[in-house]
């Protein structure tokens, strides 16, 4: 009995804390659907009386290229992403199986660069974007992140528990480090790349501060910046149309994140990472 009281608790908070987590969303979804009189009415309805889908969404998807603003987001976060592991990678492998001086020390400085935030070096960067004539493209948003330290953390975390019997078998057969890394280790490392690629695709598709400063043209705008002149287009009047669009943007976080939700939940447990 002490049993069921004690697991029905820890059920009851994990629900209270999933309902808080979901419901803006589920208030996103219903103020989507809504016509604009139903939205700021007196009584608070979640479920709307007569249904407006069509029209916002409609309305979302001409007022503003929602779908270009998706492919873009699609685009900065793919080659973010792709950059960081290629550096990564490397990097978590030396940290956590090479013996060489200074790798402790190295290490201290992974985490210590863990607590500046991307604000710290952006006007140096913004004056080198500028004088290189970078701005307003693709790789003014990628290139402050190619390097994550957040990812170099993570796996090598996970590359600590890999056996060493298993390096030294293949150094033994004439492997070098580079093929031990790309051929041998990383492919054992999915859960943990899978983990990492959750944390910087939300990251990146939900970045409105770097964009905000390196992009000015509409066409190249990712969803937040996007979402920005969708409401400067709606003069934030129809919100209806407004979480519309923010339904149709959010949506590929949501289904890529239930597609990779089991490695996720494998790299977080097994890299020891709380």
């Amino acid at each position: 009995m002490r049993k069921l009281v004690s697991l029905t608790l820890i059920h009851a908070v994990l629900l209270v804390g999933a309902a808080f987590t979901l419901l803006p969303f589920v208030w996103m979804l219903a103020t989507s659907v809504k016509p604009p009189d139903e939205i700021f009415t007196a009584t608070l309805r979640l479920w709307p009386q007569r249904f407006a889908a069509v029209e916002n969404y409609r309305l979302a998807l001409t007022s503003a290229p929602l779908l270009r603003f998706a492919l873009n987001g699609l685009i900065v976060c793919a080659g973010i992403l792709t950059v960081q592991l290629l550096v990564a990678i490397p990097c978590a492998y030396a940290l956590a199986k090479l013996r060489f001086p200074g790798r402790n020390t190295l290490f201290v400085l992974t985490l210590l660069a863990l607590a500046i935030p991307v604000q710290v070096p952006a006007l140096p960067l913004y004056i080198a974007l500028a004088k290189l004539e970078l701005l307003n493209t693709y790789f003014s948003m990628m290139m402050p992140f190619f390097l994550s330290v957040f990812a170099i953390f993570l796996l090598r975390q996970f590359f600590k528990g890999f056996p060493d019997d298993i390096i030294q078998a293949a150094r033994l057969d004439g492997m070098s480090e580079f093929e031990i890394v790309w051929r041998i280790v990383a492919p054992s490392a999915w859960p943990a790349i899978a983990a990492f690629a959750v944390f910087s695709f939300v990251a990146h598709w939900n970045d409105l501060y770097w964009p905000l400063i390196v992009i000015s043209d509409a066409k190249l705008a990712p969803p937040p910046l996007g979402m920005m002149f969708f409401a400067d287009a709606e003069t934030g009047s129809n919100y209806g149309a407004l979480t519309a669009a923010a339904t149709i943007l959010t949506a590929p976080l949501v289904i890529a994140f239930l597609f990779a939700r089991r490695q996720f939940i494998a790299g977080i447990t097994m890299t020891g990472v709380k």
